[in-house]
C-alpha cells in the first residue's frame, strides 16, 4: 500500500488502510473485555451529558441512534438506550460488522460494568432488561462513512475512536466530523471520543493509521456544527502504558447539532 505523500511509510489514507484484516475479537478483549478508568470517565460524562439533555428538552424512547464506526464497543449504543426505537451501528470493517450483529443479540456479561455505570442516573434504571431492549434496537449497517452515511436522519449520535483513527490524514479526520455532524438533525445531541496525540495503532500483526489531534482540532472541527454550550474535556491516561503510540489521554466532546 503506499503510504501518503510526506507522512511517512506508516500514515495510510482511509482508504489504503487494511480495514478487512481487523482482528475484531483481539480488539475487544485487548479494550472491553474489563471496564478500565479512562472508560469509566468516558461514560459517565456521556450519560449525564444525555440525561441532562432529555430532562431540558423531553422526547418519546422512540428516537432514532446512530452509533458511528461502532466497532466492538457497545457502551456507545448503551448511552442512547433509554430514549431510542432504533440505533443504526454504522461499521466499515467487516470483521466488527459480523462481531457486531453476534454482540447486540444477547451481549456478553463484561458489558454489565459498563451498564452500572450508566445506571447512576435513573432514565438508565428504567431499562429493566437492556440486552432485550438492544436486541430489538440494534441495526448493524456496513458502509464507509464518507460515501454511504445518510444525512439528516439521526436524532441522537456517537462517535467514538473513530474520526482520528481512520487515517493520518488530518483532511480526513476532519471529513469524518462533518459527515458525523451532517448526519445528525438540527438540535440532535451528540456524543464524541477521541485518542488524544494518538499516531498509530497495532491489531495483533495488522497497523492502522491514526491522525495525532489535540483540543483545539476538536473545537475547530465543530466550530460550524455546534449549538452554544460544546464542552470538549480532557480525561488523562491512566497508569503508565498508554494505549498507544503517542496517545495522552481521551478527549469527550458533548453538544448538540446547531
Amino acid at each position: 500500500m503506499e503510504a501518503i505523500p510526506s507522512l511517512g511509510t506508516r500514515a495510510l489514507t482511509n482508504r489504503q488502510a487494511p480495514w478487512d484484516s481487523f482482528d475484531a475479537e483481539a480488539y475487544f478483549k485487548h479494550t472491553y473485555r474489563s471496564l478500565v478508568a479512562d472508560d469509566r470517565q468516558v461514560l459517565a460524562a456521556v450519560r449525564d451529558h444525555f440525561a441532562a439533555h432529555f430532562a431540558r428538552h423531553p422526547s418519546s424512547d422512540g428516537l432514532r441512534g446512530l452509533d458511528v464506526g461502532a466497532g466492538t464497543n457497545l457502551y456507545p449504543a448503551l448511552a442512547m438506550l433509554p430514549w431510542c426505537g432504533s440505533i443504526t451501528l454504522f461499521e466499515r470493517a467487516i470483521s466488527n460488522v459480523r462481531w457486531l450483529r453476534s454482540a447486540v443479540q444477547n451481549y456478553g456479561d463484561s458489558w454489565d460494568a459498563f451498564w452500572e455505570v450508566l445506571c447512576s442516573q435513573p432514565v438508565y434504571r428504567a431499562v429493566t432488561d437492556p440486552r432485550t431492549r438492544l436486541a430489538g434496537a440494534a441495526k448493524v449497517v456496513r458502509g464507509d462513512l464518507f460515501t454511504d452515511l445518510p444525512q439528516g436522519a439521526a436524532d441522537i449520535g456517537t462517535m467514538f475512536f473513530v474520526a482520528e483513527s481512520l487515517s493520518a490524514a488530518r483532511v480526513e479526520y476532519r471529513g469524518a466530523i462533518d459527515h458525523f455532524a451532517a448526519a445528525l438533525r438540527p438540535g440532535a445531541p451528540f456524543a464524541l471520543a477521541f485518542m488524544e496525540g494518538s499516531r498509530g495503532y497495532d491489531v495483533g500483526d495488522v497497523t492502522f493509521p491514526a491522525c495525532e489531534i489535540e483540543r483545539s482540532d476538536v473545537l475547530e472541527a465543530f466550530r460550524d456544527y455546534a449549538a452554544d454550550g460544546l464542552e470538549v474535556s480532557h480525561i488523562d491516561v491512566p497508569g503508565s502504558q498508554p494505549l498507544r503510540d503517542g496517545y495522552t489521554g481521551v478527549m469527550v466532546a458533548l453538544g448538540r447539532i446547531r
